[in-house]
């Protein structure tokens, strides 16, 4: 009797629309994509930290150490901040290894066809962007500074020079960026505040450590700068 009495029921009595026993996914608004119950479904590398402070006619550029892949911390001292060009470039990257060393050297190739010249080497490799599809999406970022100017390189071809002498890339940019703003109407130093910026971005993002690379350009640098190309 019961088997008859089911045969003769609607067919979707048993079907509902809702979908009970998926796994629910919550997207966060971090950029990293979906995480359930274990943990990230495509553990991912993450981005670092890198700051570039330019104050009192110095600039400086830290950046942190860590290397993480999902919930691992795979190493604590890599270098991410690099000095390119003979000495007259300073670069920190954020982003895929990869994508990261690819735009670097790009970038350094049109250093090469362009020494000492920053602005028009990024500019142009901004120009031809559209036309190397090889280049196209990259996920990556970079900073890139010399004496006279601080620019942010993205993996989609942006170039954009900050009003205010401060650039953050990276997990922990955006909190490192808020510190150095505060601290720039202090007398403390172009270094000093870099360094107490990415220090108080350390410790707020988990993907930032205090095994800090320090690279820059002192007044003293820039003027030996300025009598040799004299």
């Amino acid at each position: 009797m019961l088997r008859r009495l089911i045969s003769k029921a609607p067919s979707n009595l048993f079907k509902s629309n809702a979908k009970v026993f998926n796994r629910p996914t919550t997207t966060f608004s971090t950029g990293y994509g979906p995480m359930g119950f274990a943990g990230e479904s495509n553990p991912k590398w993450r981005a670092t930290t890198i700051l570039s402070i330019r104050k009192d006619g110095e600039v400086f550029v830290v950046g942190d150490g860590q290397v993480s892949f999902g919930d691992m911390r795979l190493k604590p001292n890599a270098k991410k901040v690099r000095v390119i060009d003979n000495g007259r470039v300073i670069t920190g990257f954020a982003g895929a290894t990869a994508d990261c060393l690819t735009l670097m050297e790009r970038l350094e190739t049109r250093l090469e066809q362009r020494p000492g010249q920053l602005m028009r080497a990024c500019v142009e490799m901004a120009k031809g962007w559209r036309t190397d599809k090889y280049l196209r999406h990259l996920s990556a970022m970079l900073v890139v500074v010399d004496k006279d100017v601080s620019l942010t390189l993205t993996g989609n071809g942006d170039v954009v020079e900050p009003h205010d002498g401060v650039i953050g890339i990276g997990s922990g940019g955006a909190y490192a960026v808020a510190a150095a703003r505060a601290l720039m109407d202090t007398d403390l130093s172009a270094k000093e505040v870099a360094v107490k910026a990415m220090t108080i971005a350390a410790d707020m993002c988990v993907y930032t450590n205090h095994e800090f690379v320090v690279e820059g350009f002192t007044k003293e640098d820039i003027a030996k700068s300025a009598e040799a190309q004299e």
